[in-house]
């Protein structure tokens, strides 16, 4: 097991803003309107939080060496704590509970198009 220092958490951290950006940017192309980046509540982020049309989706970003590794890093126990982010934002937001509400991800990898993936997290709003 290897030891992080502080400057390979500032790195993750930056790369993973980074990414969080360029998630945005294409969500935005894709005719989403960012709502929210980085909700943070006890127990729980989402990452972006963004509505097109009737929709509000919840969005979890993954940076990983390939995409298929950033969707497989969304466990269950990451998709309990987004769900419990997005409760929290749907209470703090009511005109949005009759919308439909969706968990995404987005993945990124070195020199790959971002994958936008509809529907990969599994929302546990009750």
């Amino acid at each position: 097991m290897s030891v992080r220092t502080a400057k390979d958490r500032r790195s993750a951290l930056s790369w993973g803003s980074s990414a969080e950006t360029l998630a945005a940017a294409v969500l935005v192309a894709k005719g989403y309107r960012i709502l929210a980046r980085r909700y943070q509540v006890k127990g729980g982020e989402i990452d972006i939080v963004a509505r097109r049309g009737d929709t509000i989706v919840f969005v979890e970003v993954k940076a990983r060496p390939t995409l298929d590794e950033g969707l497989s890093a969304i466990d269950r126990t990451k998709r309990r704590r987004i769900s419990r982010a997005a409760r929290v934002w749907l209470a703090a937001n009511p005109w949005a509970v009759g919308l439909t509400l969706r968990g995404d991800a987005v993945s990124l990898a070195p020199w790959r198009w971002p994958a936008h993936v509809i529907g990969a997290v599994e929302l546990e709003l009750e």
